[in-house]
């Protein structure tokens, strides 16, 4: 795929993924252009001055606000669609504010991408999209029935989505935390030591948008292959790794947490694409005869289990400890 000349916008792109993409992007001569759109003007300040690259443009803007998004989206060739409230918390107290974003925003970005002609985006979502049962995930998982559903329809635009599990570090995220209770001498406050999460580097998830970017037929989602670990093993792996006398405190599951995140339903994995370190989610593109729906089902279904942090790869302390080591923040506090 030839980018020299193309022009790039990242929507949330002063976010963690955002910032991944454009130190993997300003390292190559990909892209004549990279628009990063986002409502904050200070963390976009702090990422201009950091930046200082004149290839990189910053617009404020909402997703909310189809008008803003005109405005950026006229004469971009991809769309790497990052925007979201992530917080399970604070959408679980404001859920019409997770619709907003999550859902109405990218309805936006979409409509926008599909009327200026974009070659190409990718939506960004999120392993709490599957069976979810908070509003964070149940957002994120109308976000995906809204992008297969324009899919259908963008004659001159590929719209697909990836969908990933916890990206170790990024913003609002449980390493940090424990790293601070750490460095602070306080006990880690771990939820339930048996909860298991997917393990990917921010690198781990630019590589799957990438992937995705490539290979996307309209309406697929592409799932990344990951290991996880348990929280009881990410908070010990923590602990050997500072040398700190720091013990482990359960507190108990929170309100919309599950014991264990699922990237494949069963029902998805029946039709999944195995694609080497990826699976592809061909989109669901059945008519509005009912039949397909209720009276004729898959007997295979009911014989695949879905593919979740409890059932794939379990990585151990010393497993644990070598992937965090991954993280630049880790090594230079530790090494």
């Amino acid at each position: 795929m030839e980018l020299k000349d193309k022009i790039l916008l990242i929507t949330g792109g002063t976010g963690s993924f955002g910032s991944a993409v454009l130190n993997r992007f300003l390292k190559t001569d990909h892209f004549k252009e990279i628009r990063i759109f986002s409502r904050d003007e200070k963390k976009q300040d702090d990422l201009r001055r950091k930046l200082s690259n004149p290839k990189v443009k910053f617009h404020i803007g909402d997703v909310r606000d189809y008008r803003s998004l005109e405005m950026t989206i006229r004469g971009v060739d991809y769309i790497f669609h990052a925007a979201a409230l992530k917080q399970v918390p604070s959408c679980e107290f404001f859920p019409i504010e997770a619709v907003k974003t999550n859902v109405l925003g990218t309805e936006n970005v979409l409509d926008a991408a599909i009327k200026y002609n974009v070659k190409n985006v990718v939506v960004l979502s999120t392993d709490k999209a599957v069976y979810p049962i908070n509003a964070m995930g149940i957002s994120k998982a109308m976000m995906e029935k809204v992008l297969v559903a324009k899919s259908r329809n963008a004659a001159n635009t590929v719209i697909c989505g990836t969908r990933y599990g916890n990206v170790m570090a990024s913003r609002g995220s449980v390493i940090p935390l424990f790293v601070e209770q750490i460095k602070k001498g306080e006990d880690l406050t771990i939820t339930d030591p048996g909860m298991t999460r997917f393990m990917m580097t921010l690198e781990d998830a630019v590589d799957l948008v990438l992937f995705g970017f490539e290979h996307a037929n309209p309406g697929d989602m592409f799932i990344q292959k990951a290991p996880a670990a348990t929280i009881k093993t990410l908070a010990a792996a923590l602990i050997d790794l500072y040398k700190s006398d720091s013990k482990i405190k359960i507190i108990g599951t929170r309100h919309g947490e599950k014991l264990y995140e699922s990237l494949l339903t069963r029902e998805e994995k029946v039709k999944a694409e195995d694609m080497g370190d990826y699976f592809r989610i061909p989109a669901d593109n059945r008519d509005l005869n009912y039949a397909n729906y209720y009276s004729q089902g898959e007997e295979d279904i009911s014989k695949i289990e879905d593919y979740h942090s409890h059932n794939t790869e379990r990585l151990d302390v010393e497993g644990m400890k070598k992937l965090l080591l991954k993280l630049d923040f880790i090594r230079k506090d530790v090494l």
